[in-house]
């Protein structure tokens, strides 16, 4: 079983992607965000490789315009050696990719216009990773699509549309229920109909389900049908409900004690899961190290180095507790470590605790600053008590410092990122 995330990586330095307006488009300006965009994604694949992670959804914002006449270069050949290198570095390290279409890709929508568009962004998508030289398992996944007042046609008009498909799209393609319009049992008939793999989306079944008396296990398992050893291991996306917002909304993390009852359940270990969360790149880590029971200590003492100065602005007493329990270097409490770091960032942070954490990182500069630096940000920290400035201003601060002095430590830090 591999477990990851999508798209975008938090804290990572080098790993921002780049984009342009369409009355920004130059061919200049593509080559450059196309360059920019490729060394980022090299730099969250090293990332992963690093930490462990073997599943990773590719932005469909790679390449800007990649399926717009707007864009006219032939990217894959420009920048062949680019996606080759990346590419060897995921198939040398057993990392299974994916891309994800967004909204507007719509393969059953009664205009035609949107239909060609939705082919060319399928084409477009699969270039991507023809280009990457990686095999039939690594998927994009897409919706069914809108109802149109009349589902039965919509349905056909799938059907019909997804025949029109070059082979090269169709070797990839999988499909997913959603919160609206399609459940998991309307997306088996129609994978089952037309020999598509089926992703299971467990809180996309929660909001839009087929039916309450059948688990998730049934359902993981049904989908389990459709994927054929040519599609890799079966894949599904993962997600928690955000309780402050709206159905459908993703958390900002991933609560370890939930996920783990969800993985215990699942009983098997062929099957790949997405997790789809705010935080990206750390739940991920955070999930991985939670099922490698057999991890050593340090594992979360690195994890520690990272969370400690954001959980001391939100909360010191976990901060003290957290403190604790690492001091037993022979045990491995990472459900209790996680339980506490989740915890600590639900409270309510106090002004006092932030001027506290950011004097703590205020710290390593206060004998090298000069005192232009020193004068601003003890300014910043009066005016924050004031309310005049946000501690983000602070916080900016002391980032810029870390870079200034190469503060390897605090740079690994999330304190800055959440």
């Amino acid at each position: 079983m591999s477990i990851g995330y999508a798209c975008l990586t938090i804290g990572v330095p080098g790993t921002n992607l780049k984009s342009c307006t369409a009355k920004n488009v130059t061919e200049e300006k593509l080559l450059e965000i196309i360059s920019y965009n490729l060394k980022s994604i090299e730099n969250i694949i090293d990332y992963n490789i690093q930490n462990n992670i073997k599943l990773f959804r590719i932005t469909s914002d790679l390449i800007p315009f990649g399926s717009s006449p707007l864009n006219k270069l032939s990217w894959w050949e420009i920048f062949s050696q680019e996606f080759l290198a990346i590419g060897k570095k995921i198939r040398e390290n057993n990392i299974r990719v994916s891309m994800h279409p967004g909204q507007y890709t719509v393969l059953n929508s009664p205009s035609e216009e949107v239909v060609s568009r939705a082919i060319e962004d399928l084409n477009y998508h699969t270039k991507v990773l023809d280009s990457l030289g990686v095999e039939g398992e690594h998927k994009i996944i897409l919706h069914i699509g809108g109802v149109y007042n009349d589902k039965e046609q919509a349905v056909n008009r799938f059907v019909d549309n997804y025949k029109q498909l070059d082979d090269a799209v169709k070797q990839r393609l999988v499909i997913e229920n959603d919160d609206k319009s399609y459940n998991i049992n309307d997306v088996l008939k129609i994978g089952t109909k037309l020999n598509i793999p089926v992703v299971f989306d467990n809180l996309h079944n929660e909001i839009n389900c087929y039916d309450k008396e059948k688990s998730d296990l049934y359902l993981i398992n049904e989908c389990k049908k459709t994927w054929k050893e040519k599609d890799g291991n079966q894949k599904m996306h993962y997600s928690q409900q955000d309780p402050l917002k709206k159905a459908g909304s993703h958390s900002n993390t991933i609560r370890i004690s939930k996920f783990l009852d969800f993985y215990e359940s699942i009983e098997r270990q062929d099957i790949d899961i997405m997790l789809e969360v705010k935080d990206k790149n750390l739940s991920a880590v955070k999930c991985i190290n939670s099922v490698n029971k057999n991890n050593k200590i340090i594992k979360l003492e690195e994890e520690w180095g990272r969370y400690k100065y954001k959980v001391l602005e939100d909360s010191p007493s976990h901060y003290l507790e957290i403190r604790n329990l690492l001091k037993n270097k022979n045990k491995y409490p990472v459900v209790q470590f996680y339980n506490c770091v989740e915890d600590a960032m639900e409270t309510e942070t106090k002004v006092g605790n932030s001027i506290n954490a950011a004097l703590h990182i205020w710290g390593y500069f206060k004998n090298v600053a000069d005192n232009k630096e020193k004068n601003s940000f003890l300014k910043s920290i009066e005016d924050h008590k004031q309310g005049k400035v946000s501690i983000n201003s602070i916080k900016n601060k002391l980032f810029k410092m870390a870079v200034k002095y190469n503060e390897q430590y605090l740079l690994d830090s999330y304190y800055f990122f959440l």
